[in-house]
């Protein structure tokens, strides 16, 4: 199962972080961009290049010290067909170092276009019968505010992509409570439910460590709500953004 590989990893590193490659072109050196425009020009292109080049570096530092890298699809994508080329050629460089990928896209959808979604990040698709793997994450970051048609159409690429997904549960941005606090009929919140659903949802995926292949995104930033979550998930990964910038800290997520 995918989470195993992560777990591993973990232990093999003693680390439990996820770099995030969310390049900012205004802060990637400039001698690293220098060389990408004196190649491509200070064109999409040559904004593609320098973010690769840049995450090259990063790759090459932390491959040994820490698990898991997580690209920001956007990031990439407002660079057009160019950005989205980098997305694929970081992922594979990253994957060459032994490295976990877990694509952050929050893919939401239902049926044969969320069932798309997932052939592009975990699966293969399939081109005259030849099944052709398109960008090769272990892990896609899934919204499941479509509910089971828009999860189980991703649960079966996984099972048969050994590929793992991250639900959003409660998020780590101020906002999130708007919604994801409020509470339903039951007296629970919607946060609390999203979370039962990913350990029903989980039980499709086993595996080895005791966890599933069906894990929760859960904000650093609301330390109270990560420690009842993580009680009531006993079997679900938690993927813990928010940490550094957004608030959170190390007693936040112990």
């Amino acid at each position: 199962m995918s989470f195993d590989r992560l777990i591993e990893g973990i232990k093999r590193t003693k680390n439990p972080t996820v770099a995030g490659l969310d390049p900012k072109l205004d802060f990637i050196p400039a001698y690293i961009k220098e060389e990408a425009y004196a190649q491509y020009g200070k064109t999409l292109e040559g904004a593609a290049e320098a973010l690769y080049r840049f995450n090259v570096g990063l790759i090459d530092a932390l491959c040994d010290i820490v698990p898991a890298v997580k690209p920001q699809a956007a990031y990439y994508e407002m660079y057009g067909w160019e950005g989205v080329r980098v997305l694929k050629r970081t992922i594979e460089y990253a994957k060459s170092k032994g490295m976990f990928v877990i694509t952050d896209g929050k893919r939401n959808d239902i049926g044969t276009t969320m069932e798309a979604y997932a052939k592009a990040h975990l699966g293969v698709t399939e081109v005259e019968g030849e099944p052709l793997e398109v960008f090769g994450g272990d892990a896609l970051t899934v919204n499941a505010y479509l509910g089971t048609d828009g999860v189980k159409p991703v649960l079966n690429v996984c099972r048969d992509s050994d590929k793992g997904l991250f639900v959003l549960v409660k998020t780590s941005n101020p906002s999130s409570g708007e919604l994801q606090d409020r509470k339903l009929d039951d007296g629970m919140t919607i946060y609390q439910t999203m979370g039962r659903m990913c350990e029903q949802w989980g039980a499709e995926l086993p595996g080895k460590y005791g966890y599933s292949g069906v894990g929760a995104v859960v904000g650093a930033t609301y330390p109270a709500q990560l420690g009842e979550l993580r009680q009531a998930l006993p079997h679900t990964f938690f993927l813990v953004p928010g940490y550094g910038a957004q608030g959170g800290g190390a007693q936040d997520v112990a």
